[in-house]
């Protein structure tokens, strides 16, 4: 694996955080599912919904309403705290979608919800935010906007530090890029959420992307753009294999797209696969 090895003060920290690596290498991957792919983005009946098909836990949006994450409101965390809680479905992360309309390279609002997603981190137990770059907030060949969201996140990064949380990049950058970008940021808190459908379409060779990220990547998506798993064009058996070899032990999550036989039996035939690959001894 060629990644930085951290010294020092940035070395204990990186210890501290609950990286899903760090747990035993005999641990089976666990599944979730995103709640936009359950279609609902930011309700917590996605967490019935997914107890129903079988999955261990749900990726959460951060919704904004009012210029302000909604889960800020204590009313509305306790009811995303009862649906896990009475349905034992784990909160895996959240993921602050809005980013994609709303870039972090270019407004300051981004960065203050980024800052309210990390206290709702803090309060509900969960450890990861997907940070996601597509759409507006595009990084490919926008190397002013690269600087920009270096300079926001190294402002951004001590503050998840502190709390103990990991901000996962999801973006269409190579893995060298994004190496480059964790390296300028210096921080055990900014980490690569790594989605191998996106990286695929962008024509990268995600099997040796995920061995040169190692333990950069704090989650993975589990997504196939051209069909059902197992029937489309993602080998994931050969995912596996990259991800054992680096050692990772801890959420696959759903974002299926694609649904011939709509939303809930789309998603039971894609968790069956997965746990035929992913979960079988």
């Amino acid at each position: 694996m060629k990644f930085r090895i951290w010294t020092g003060a940035c070395c204990l920290a990186a210890i501290a955080f609950a990286c899903p690596r760090t747990a035993s290498a005999m641990e089976k991957v666990r599944l979730g599912v995103c709640d936009w792919t359950l279609g609902k983005s930011g309700d917590p009946g996605a967490f019935e919904l997914a107890a129903r098909l079988g999955l261990a836990g749900v990726q959460a949006s951060l919704e904004i309403k009012d210029d302000t994450v909604v889960l800020t409101r204590r009313e509305e965390r306790r009811a995303l705290l009862k649906a896990s809680g009475g349905t034992g479905v784990e909160i895996v992360s959240f993921a602050l979608g809005i980013l994609n309309d709303v870039p972090l390279k270019s407004d300051p609002r981004a960065a203050k919800w980024l800052e309210q997603g990390i206290e709702v981190c803090r309060t509900t137990g969960t450890k990861r935010i997907l940070v996601p770059f597509f759409g507006k907030g595009e990084l490919r060949s926008d190397p002013a906007g690269v600087e920009a969201v270096v300079a926001a996140l190294k402002k951004i990064a001590p503050s998840a530090e502190k709390a103990g949380v990991v901000l996962g990049l999801e973006s269409y950058l190579s893995a060298e890029d994004l190496i480059r970008i964790l390296d300028r940021i210096g921080s055990p808190a900014v980490r690569v959420y790594y989605d191998v459908g996106n990286s695929q379409d962008a024509g990268y060779d995600i099997l040796k992307e995920i061995r040169l990220l190692g333990g950069r990547i704090c989650e993975f998506h589990a997504k196939d753009t051209k069909d059902l798993y197992g029937i489309g064009s993602m080998d994931f058996r050969a995912v596996k294999k990259a991800m054992d070899e680096i050692g990772y032990a801890g959420w696959l999550v759903i974002e299926g797209i694609k649904m011939p036989l709509g939303v809930e039996k789309s998603i039971r035939y894609d968790a069956e696969f997965l746990r035929s690959v992913f979960q079988s001894r």
